[in-house]
């Protein structure tokens, strides 16, 4: 009994210890996601407003002669997926690794993965994936300018027919608990339908529609990727806040356990000492009888 109360000793300890860092790691997410939501906030209406008015000016334009909007056989699809690099955060990276391979494995054609995170990384080289770049360290704290690269590289791969459409595959934030992966074409760009009627629907260019939309075009592919980047790094950080919550949660239910646990022990044990010294008096009281 004395080794099992040691046993439940030692890891009431231990728990404890994991405890404290599930609790610091906990704390650390929080601040963390107070940045990123805070980035959100300001970036959410840039994107979702560059986005939206690109679609509506290509649905104006119709049809245009211009080398990323020309209509072509999809063959080759391009798929960017967002994971993180530390892990840690409950579902987050497996729902997003479930849904690529889901994706992937609807297409009909091949597919290549650009990767942004270490776990998505890990994860598809152990497959038998089609991997053209890897980049970590850049999807807990985004900045243009690695968007910058990646939109580049995205451009060039398109614009030279290696791929024939691209998606991006992320996770959006919708709450601190609430964070859903989504699947995002950027490439051919779709146009938004829903438009309102225009009161002049004659739009002036200068100095024309093919520089306009040389320049437009990729400031559209950056915004999306940027866009789900953000929205990426805050799901990320609500993920592993909650995740760090009910793991502090688990270890002290944990905790109450073990103590009742040993008190329990303790308690038997007391029992049965005490047990034992009545029945030594008891013993000792009878040999003196007998003398």
């Amino acid at each position: 009994m004395a080794q099992s109360m040691h046993d439940i000793k030692r890891r009431i300890k231990s728990i404890s210890s994991i405890k404290k860092i599930t609790r610091a790691m906990e704390l650390v997410s929080s601040a963390k996601l107070t940045k990123a939501s805070s980035r959100l906030k300001k970036s959410r209406p840039f994107y979702y407003t560059i986005l939206r008015d690109t679609q509506q000016l290509l649905h104006a334009l119709g049809d245009v002669d211009h080398s990323l909007l020309e209509k072509r056989e999809i063959n080759k699809f391009l798929c960017i997926v967002i994971s993180d690099d530390r892990g840690m955060s409950g579902g987050y990276n497996n729902n997003i690794v479930k849904t690529t391979e889901t994706l992937i494995n609807n297409k009909e054609h091949d597919v290549d993965l650009i990767l942004i995170g270490r776990k998505s990384i890990n994860y598809f080289k152990r497959k038998d994936y089609s991997i053209l770049k890897e980049y970590t360290g850049i999807s807990e704290d985004p900045q243009f300018d690695h968007v910058q690269e990646i939109c580049n590289y995205v451009l060039k791969l398109y614009e030279n027919k290696k791929v024939d459409k691209v998606e991006i595959i992320y996770t959006q934030f919708v709450n601190n608990i609430s964070q859903e992966p989504q699947v995002v074409q950027i490439l051919p760009i779709e146009k938004f339908v829903q438009v309102k009627e225009r009161k002049n629907k004659v739009i002036d260019f200068d100095p024309s529609v093919e520089d306009v939309l040389d320049y437009l075009i990729p400031k559209y592919v950056a915004s999306s990727i940027y866009g789900a980047l953000v929205e990426a790094s805050c799901s990320e950080q609500a993920a592993r806040r909650f995740a760090m919550e009910t793991a502090t949660d688990n270890a002290e239910e944990i905790i109450d356990e073990l103590k009742n646990t040993y008190n329990k022990a303790r308690q038997s044990a007391v029992t049965t000492e005490i047990a034992e010294i009545i029945s030594g008096a008891q013993a000792v009281k009878t040999d003196d009888s007998n003398l």
